[in-house]
């Protein structure tokens, strides 16, 4: 897959065999395309909401406690979900899908309708009382990808040599597409080379 807007082609050749060139492709399960991270995300919210169906059974029997149900799903329809998280590149439009998709898994497992009129917080109000403090799932994403970050930073391998790189030529006026990289000063508040500098300081 090639990313670039000049209209040029690229022969890539591995043992002098040509690899085709496409704008997508799944690798280890995840989808790599030239779209971005966003098909990803829908297919990950697709793959999870399929799980939180496929156990309604459990969720509709009321001799398991909330407390339980809320773990269950964490465990075994979040995880689902979270798979390769760290490599995401998160927009606000991916951000507000994620908060979406958790809300309708915590409104059917307390078994809450959009009709009832009940607010997001008074959902995240109920799943606290069930379970006490806990991290939301946008929340983890940001977290698990921080940690990479700063796993990769301190490293010396290909990941590191990869996010330090750069490519001859300049970025297409107009909008931009979002990089990996452009998330982590948007959460820390740091330019990236300082969010490095920090990162690599506290593993001293």
């Amino acid at each position: 897959m090639t990313n670039n807007t000049n209209g040029f082609s690229t022969d890539i050749r591995v043992n002098g065999e040509k690899l085709d060139c496409v704008n997508r492709f799944k690798y280890l399960g995840a989808i790599i395309t030239d779209e971005g991270s966003k098909p990803e995300i829908l297919a990950r919210i697709a793959q999870a909401t399929a799980a939180l169906a496929k156990l309604k059974t459990i969720w509709n029997d009321r001799n398991i406690a909330l407390s339980s149900n809320i773990r269950l799903m964490r465990s075994l329809v979040m995880s689902i979900f979270l798979y390769a998280c760290e490599s995401w590149t998160l927009t606000a439009d991916t951000e507000r899908r994620i908060q979406a998709m958790e809300m309708r898994c915590l409104r059917k497992l307390l078994g809450i309708t959009y009709r009832d009129h009940i607010s997001n917080e008074e959902v995240r109000n109920r799943t606290r009382q069930a379970i006490g403090p806990h991290e939301d799932l946008l929340t983890t994403v940001k977290r698990r990808k921080l940690k990479w970050y700063g796993h990769i930073t301190t490293s010396s391998g290909l990941a590191k040599t990869i996010l330090q790189g750069t490519v001859l030529g300049g970025r297409r006026r107009g909008s931009q597409k979002k990089r990996w990289e452009d998330n982590i000063p948007e959460w820390t508040g740091m330019i990236l080379g300082a969010a490095m500098r920090k990162t690599v300081r506290r593993e001293e």
